[in-house]
């Protein structure tokens, strides 16, 4: 018979423990009021058994069961939450995107709510961070949470991620820095935080320019500020946007060819984004590829695999000959994004390079 640990099922049953008829108690107007926003992932994960830590389920656990589960809220925050919806986040796609952005903004607008939580899968969250980042019309802190762990797991590690991000997205500390990611009580920014490790829970690391700040105990302590334009700062605008610009990935590595390039570029794709070795670069093959997709209409980034560093623009690749775009210092994954939330712009070359020099 597979086994529950104790806790396990007191988290899975605690709302039927507390009621369903229970009247919630009014808001104390001394706390800030923040809204958990749920779309499934990990933290709303269970397993076979409290051990299980691996081929779990994800989203299953509703937000309301996530919220009761850690009634230590209470004292820190007015909290509500929405299912916004309940997916694994390797199935997070532009239309969720888009759905989740509008529902974010749409709240902070309201003068009843000062912060948002958003709980997500780790797979990708720092891309979903990063498109809230661009896209988000406020100061008010907006805070992504996930776990490594599921609901389920005598080691669970989401209930406190949840307190801190709470902790975080009601606080004044957090207004103005822009979307955060708050696990393993660490402070990330968006655009530089990734996912680091396939499952330990000190995964998001930004490797290359730090963290902004940590919290311990019921103290958020920041060390540095994102200076890339960000949230109330940038120039995107998607509430009048129902369907977002096709970009793609292509990556890079010994003997490659240029199938993927041209298929993508037959397919008609807005953008091309090329993982490339060290300095982003394309072989000789690849480079003809993208100069013959750019002709064709489709948008040109380089980017690098290496995960560190500044691609050089017209380093080993003559980008003003070839009408390419470099990356900065972004990901493949966060070029992607910004590529992306650009071209509901512009597709002029120089002013999207602009703003990858920008953001």
């Amino acid at each position: 018979m597979k086994m529950f640990s104790l806790l396990s099922l007191i988290f899975l049953f605690q709302p039927l423990l507390l009621g369903k008829d229970a009247s919630p108690a009014p808001p104390d107007k001394q706390l800030p009021n923040v809204v958990i926003l749920a779309t499934g992932g990990t933290i709303a994960g269970s397993g076979a058994t409290s051990t299980t830590t691996v081929g779990y389920k994800a989203a299953t656990v509703a937000v309301d069961t996530l919220i009761q589960a850690v009634p230590e809220l209470k004292s820190i925050a007015n909290v509500r939450g929405e299912q916004v919806f309940q997916i694994a986040s390797q199935n997070m796609n532009n239309d969720y995107w888009l759905k989740l952005a509008k529902r974010v903004n749409d709240l902070v607008q309201q003068a009843d709510v000062d912060g948002i939580v958003i709980t997500h899968g780790t797979d990708t969250l720092e891309e979903t961070a990063y498109f809230l980042d661009l896209v988000t019309k406020s100061d008010k802190p907006v805070v992504l949470v996930g776990s490594m762990r599921p609901s389920t797991a005598l080691s669970a590690d989401g209930p406190l991620n949840l307190y801190d991000a709470v902790m975080l997205a009601g606080s004044k500390e957090a207004v103005g820095k822009g979307v955060l990611v708050c696990l393993d009580d660490e402070i990330n920014s968006a655009r530089d935080v990734t996912k680091t490790n396939t499952s330990s829970i000190e995964t998001f690391k930004s490797p290359e320019l730090g963290m902004l700040g940590y919290i311990q105990g019921q103290r958020i302590a920041f060390y540095r500020l994102p200076v890339r334009k960000h949230t109330s700062k940038t120039e995107f605008d998607i509430s009048h946007v129902d369907k977002l610009p096709t970009v793609e990935i292509v990556y890079g590595y010994a003997s490659v060819s240029r199938t993927a390039i041209d298929a993508l570029s037959a397919a008609g794709v807005d953008g091309i984004v090329y993982a490339g070795v060290g300095d982003g670069n394309p072989s000789e093959l690849t480079e003809q590829a993208l100069a013959d997709a750019r002709k064709k209409g489709a948008i040109i980034v380089r980017s690098a695999r290496v995960g560190n560093g500044i691609v050089a623009r017209n380093g080993e690749v003559n980008d003003d000959q070839r009408d390419f775009i470099a990356s900065d210092s972004l990901n493949p994954q966060k070029a992607r994004i910004l590529l992306t939330v650009a071209l509901t712009k512009t597709k002029d070359t120089k002013e999207l390079q602009r703003m990858f020099y920008e953001y």
